[in-house]
């Protein structure tokens, strides 16, 4: 009989204990094979906002921000300036518009609670479109309306702002309706420099050229079903549909894009622009072209803000998931090592007997070893296939409990709450605005990352093994064969 044939028959002698092995295996197997997976969803989506997000500065008008704030507004001019500085890849400019539907503003208007500003000094009456907010003001729409008379937006250009209005709160008037956020791009990204994410559609084509194109959020265009080459109207000019986009949240999804010369037609402030996106070439030089940028502009023109430190806290959490998933791994590793070693020491004790025949016959010492360290790999090999099952479905909830362990602990120790206007993370969240990106890490176990942890665990398995196999060589046959 040949060694692997013995190896495999000897594996499944005794039945009741090889399932134990392995269900024991599988458990240590599978919570080492999730925490990979975890680590490498991770590293990951560390690496993604390193090399996105982290690059990216925002530069708004000094003393402002979206539709808050005053100043004076950012021009092409400056964007070219802004191009100019060193590091600097790329200068994205953008015009955000507030959009009301012409019914809803007479509905108001009816009531006393007409809308008040608007982008670029406009009212909020002067850019009307035949769309319906996808976002219903509610509770909290109506009660900044009534407490503040202004409810403002947070400026992040493609998502939504609440328009400020003054009017009785005793008047039994109709609910306050939301603005649609109309952004003027000059390129395919959104408000953080990143691509947009189109689920159906084309983009706008050429985004520094007036065009009839539009990008709608997806929960805008289903409140208004619309779909991809439908007509809409905005300011009595008659656009088409040319895709949907989904940022991630209904609220950033109640929004459109149009290029940027189309913005500023509409608004009739050509050659203005509400915000900049400049990307810079590499994290490394982030800092000196925030510094360079804010020179270049001049502090009383422009805010320089920098993304990447808007994002430590989330990378830090992110770090921090990463080193524990990787120490968890190790610990599972070795913990399969050793039940491996256990179990192998005694299988090794039990089999003295038939070792001292196989040694009298004539057997050599790497034969003996091999067949118990064929046995182990037998037992490792099936642990594997069960516990690679277990990571496939445990990978994603571990990660996410990793993720949001590690997220509270950023909360409790920052004791901030989060940011105005009901944004998740928003600029007063412990996150820094970025809690939004710690929920959006996908742990996928993907073949290649299980193939790479099952080789460590073989590797592992070999190795505990090896001790067992060889004390086979100091069994003498003689003594054996004497006791028995």
């Amino acid at each position: 009989m040949s060694v692997l044939a013995r190896s495999v028959g000897n594996a499944f002698r005794n039945k009741v204990r090889t399932a134990a092995v392995v269900a024991v295996l599988a458990v240590a197997i599978g919570l080492a094979l999730a925490m990979l997976v975890a680590n490498q969803a991770v590293t990951g989506k560390v690496a993604e906002l390193n090399a996105s997000v982290g690059t990216v500065l925002t530069v708004n008008p000094a003393g402002g921000q979206g539709f808050e704030g005053g100043g004076e507004p950012l021009t092409s001019a400056q964007a070219a300036t802004a191009a100019a500085v060193p590091n600097v890849s790329s200068v994205v400019g953008t015009k955000a518009l507030r959009l009301r539907n012409a019914a809803d503003i007479a509905a108001e208007a009816a009531s006393g609670r007409t809308g008040q500003g608007g982008p670029g000094g406009q009212s909020a009456t002067s850019v009307t479109t035949s769309l319906t907010a996808a976002v219903d003001a509610g509770t909290l729409g109506n009660r900044n309306q009534a407490g503040t008379g202004a409810s403002g937006a947070t400026g992040s250009t493609g998502t939504t702002g609440s328009t400020g209005t003054t009017g009785s709160t005793a008047q039994a008037a109709p609910a306050f309706s939301l603005p649609i956020t109309a952004t003027g791009i000059g390129a395919e990204v959104d408000s953080t420099g990143k691509a947009l994410q189109l689920t159906q559609g084309t983009g706008l084509g050429n985004y520094t050229a007036a065009s009839t194109g539009a990008l709608l959020g997806t929960t805008l265009a289903e409140k208004n079903g619309l779909k991809v080459g439908s007509k809409f109207t905005i300011q009595d000019k008659t656009f088409t549909v040319q895709g949907l986009f989904d940022s991630g949240t209904a609220f950033g999804n109640n929004a459109l894009y149009v290029t940027l010369p189309t913005a500023q037609t509409l608004a009739a402030l050509p050659d203005e622009l509400s915000t900049m996106i400049v990307t810079v070439n590499s994290m490394e030089n982030v800092d000196a072209a925030k510094t360079a940028l804010q020179a270049a502009l001049g502090s009383d023109k422009a805010d320089v803000t920098q993304g990447q430190r808007n994002l430590e806290t989330a990378v830090s959490s992110l770090d921090s998931v990463k080193n524990i998933s990787f120490i968890a791994f190790v610990a599972a590793l070795g913990t399969a090592g050793l039940i491996i070693l256990l179990i192998m020491v005694m299988l090794v004790r039990e089999r003295r007997r038939e070792i001292g025949v196989l040694k009298a016959i004539g057997a050599p010492n790497r034969t003996i070893g091999l067949q118990f360290v064929l046995e182990a790999l037998v037992l490792v090999a099936l642990g594997s296939v069960v516990g690679a099952a277990v990571a496939s479905l445990a990978s994603g909830g571990i990660a996410s409990a990793l993720i949001s362990s590690s997220s509270s602990t950023s909360a409790a120790a920052t004791g901030q709450r989060g940011g105005p206007g009901g944004f998740p993370g928003g600029a007063g969240g412990p996150l820094g605005g970025a809690s939004q990106l710690l929920t959006s890490v996908t742990a996928s176990a993907s073949p290649g990352v299980i193939a790479a942890g099952i080789a460590a665990v073989f590797g592992v398995a070999i190795i505990g093994a090896l001790a067992p196999a060889l004390l086979t060589a100091r069994i003498r046959p003689i003594e054996v064969l004497r006791g028995e």
